[in-house]
């Protein structure tokens, strides 16, 4: 059984969906749905109930889910550790992220890194795209963490994570009463949301105008947490990625609504200069929030058993869609 398999069963547990998996692995619709059939015929079981939209996990695929996510976590540990080995890193690391992506993915990621890097200390800041470009820019931080990665003449981007956009609720509002809503349930409707002047907000309104769906933002902030927070207190309802809300939905203060219609994505990409590249801690670090090299010419270059050097001449050229 191929760890590329497992890794494909992973993805589509996690985004529900066999075309957003293979959007995020980069091979096509049929190969993902190939190589879950596979697994499932050698292990004899069904894992993923394909009858409902989203695709939901059997209780034999929660199982699975839940044991490989452990497993997987430790193996890339292990590589790391295995990589790494007689490379001493050490120093500050300073990464400038938006707020949801440092409050939702980094703590993990610091803590993980620390296990591997001890003598690396990562230091944050947290701000809006601008803020976190405008830092990078400035040489304050190496690596920044945003959403809708743009590469420029100053500026690498690299595709890291596609966020689900989806319906939110706070446990009182009448939505929470129901198992699935349309699009066009929403028309009219009172909701907080995002600054108009994001991107993010662009790519909503535009979702909603396609659709013919008017809302009312009648509340708006500029980061996702400020958003939770007033959708809690006021019992109200938005757009927001799945993994900004993963603590409250799993404490049962928000809800998340099926709505047939809404297919947002919210792109998180890393990015870093062209000049004065990465050092060999923001390298690492980028490898590990990435789970492949974050700049892959920079390892080729290095030998095995050899210390890989602190500047790359190669560029990483890319682009990134939104599928709204």
């Amino acid at each position: 059984m191929q760890l590329r398999s497992l890794e494909i069963f992973c993805d589509v547990a996690k985004l529900r969906s066999f075309s957003k998996a293979a959007d995020a692995r980069g091979v096509s619709q049929s190969a993902v749905s190939q190589t879950v059939q596979h697994l499932e015929e050698s292990l004899g079981t069904q894992l993923i109930d394909r009858s409902s939209r989203p695709l939901s996990l059997t209780r034999a695929g929660q199982t699975y889910f839940r044991g490989l996510q452990s497993v997987l976590a430790k193996y890339h540990q292990l590589e790391r550790e295995v990589i790494t080995a007689g490379h001493r890193v050490s120093g500050p690391l300073h990464v400038a992220a938006i707020y949801s992506v440092g409050l939702s993915y980094l703590p993990d990621a610091k803590e993980e890194f620390a296990r591997v890097y001890p003598e690396v200390d990562v230091r944050v800041d947290y701000g809006r795209n601008e803020d976190v470009i405008e830092r990078l820019l400035g040489g304050e931080v190496e690596l920044g963490l945003v959403s809708f990665p743009k590469s420029t003449k100053q500026i690498v981007a690299v595709p890291w994570q596609k966020e689900p956009m989806r319906l939110v609720c706070s446990a009182k509002h009448p939505l929470a009463k129901r198992n699935e809503v349309s699009l066009s349930d929403l028309d009219g409707l009172e909701m907080v949301g995002f600054d108009s002047s994001l991107e993010l907000r662009r790519s909503i309104d535009q979702h909603l105008k396609r659709a013919g769906v008017r809302v009312d933002f009648r509340t708006e902030f500029d980061n996702a947490d400020s958003i939770v927070r007033a959708i809690q207190a006021n019992d109200g309802a938005g757009f927001l990625p799945e993994a900004a809300v993963r603590r409250e939905t799993a404490a049962g203060a928000l809800r998340v609504v099926a709505c047939r219609g809404l297919s947002m994505i919210r792109p998180l990409g890393i990015i870093f200069r062209r000049s004065g590249r990465p050092s060999r801690a923001g390298h690492e670090f980028g490898s590990l929030l990435l789970g492949r090299p974050l700049d892959p010419e920079r390892d080729k270059k290095s030998k095995p058993g050899e210390a890989k050097p602190d500047v790359s001449d190669a560029a990483i050229e890319t682009g990134t869609s939104v599928i709204a």
